[in-house]
């Protein structure tokens, strides 16, 4: 079986490999080399989720499987007059897979992963208090609540990159927990509207289509999940 990759260097000081057939699939190293090899780990890792929530899964044929490297992309800022400038704006990955349009499938798939994520995410932090979700970390940019936020607030601007967000920013629900329910109604609202959609748009100097908003959106909150479950145990 052929896995096709994108490898996105320099993101956050680290490259990023991304399964591109694979919504939420992903690892990260220090170089395009060390994520490349670590995508077999995260590939059986990614099965092993599925495969829990679906008997019938749609990784149940994977059993012997070769990493091709379809693309590589090296990130980059902009200014606002879109010239290399290392204080500005960052452009992230785009690559051909990103043209393509997305099935039926790719749409059921994606809605659940983003529906098991979020009850995983939802269960990590069920029983914390507000003192823990709102504990300041010494070298963390945000506490849990707003690893939270950070969450809700990053759906709401992959929709937005579309022209599919429900209203600005500063109108989302305060509380983080209706923030996040928030954004994923609408989320979910527009899933089905994405099907055969043939857009690309560019936005600050990066292109988006609606493949790209759903490869963000489900690596963001899975990692977020990782992200928090480090934060719990300095509690």
């Amino acid at each position: 079986m052929r896995i096709k990759i994108g490898v996105e260097n320099n993101y956050e000081g680290r490259s990023l490999a991304w399964v591109l057939d694979y919504p939420g699939c992903f690892a990260y190293g220090a170089d395009g080399s060390e994520t490349i090899l670590r995508v077999p780990e995260a590939l059986l890792r990614y099965k092993e989720w599925i495969d829990s929530h679906l008997p019938d899964s749609w990784m149940k044929d994977l059993a012997d499987f070769d990493i091709h490297l379809e693309e590589s992309f090296d990130v980059f800022a902009i200014n606002e007059n879109y010239e290399l400038d290392p204080d500005g704006y960052e452009v992230n990955a785009w690559f051909r897979h990103d043209w393509k349009l997305l099935s039926a499938e790719d749409i059921r798939r994606v809605k659940l992963i983003l529906e098991w994520s979020r009850a995983d995410l939802l269960d990590l932090v069920a029983s914390l208090n507000p003192d823990q979700l709102d504990c300041k970390f010494e070298d963390e940019r945000w506490s849990i609540r707003g690893v939270l936020g950070h969450i809700a607030n990053a759906e709401h601007w992959y929709l937005d990159r579309l022209g599919l967000a429900e209203g600005a920013r500063r109108d989302l629900p305060e509380d983080v927990f209706e923030r996040l329910h928030f954004v994923r109604q609408r989320m979910n609202k527009v899933l089905p509207e994405l099907e055969g959609l043939q857009k690309v748009v560019g936005v600050d100097g990066e292109f988006w289509s609606p493949r790209k908003v759903l490869r963000r959106a489900t690596e963001h909150e899975i990692d977020h999940i990782d992200h928090i479950f480090k934060l719990i145990a300095r509690l």
